[in-house]
């Protein structure tokens, strides 16, 4: 049986456990983004072919000598 007696949880104490259930879920959600982050970032589709990857940048029809300035 339920006491009828007066209330003895003040609005304030409600406000802070709300704010700190709210946080927590907050705080829980971020902590899912980044579990699932690393597993969708796992890398390209398909495979880089050499100039993506930065290949071939050092060939002189691509970047010019400083002499020729």
């Amino acid at each position: 049986m339920a006491s009828r007696g007066k209330k003895k949880t003040t609005m304030a104490k409600l406000a802070r456990e709300g704010r700190l259930r709210e946080r927590q879920l907050d705080k829980r959600a971020k902590k899912d983004a980044r579990k699932r982050a690393p597993a969708a970032a796992d890398g390209p589709e398909y495979p880089l072919d050499g100039d993506e990857r930065g290949e071939g940048l050092n060939d002189a029809a691509v970047v010019p000598s400083l002499a020729d300035a």
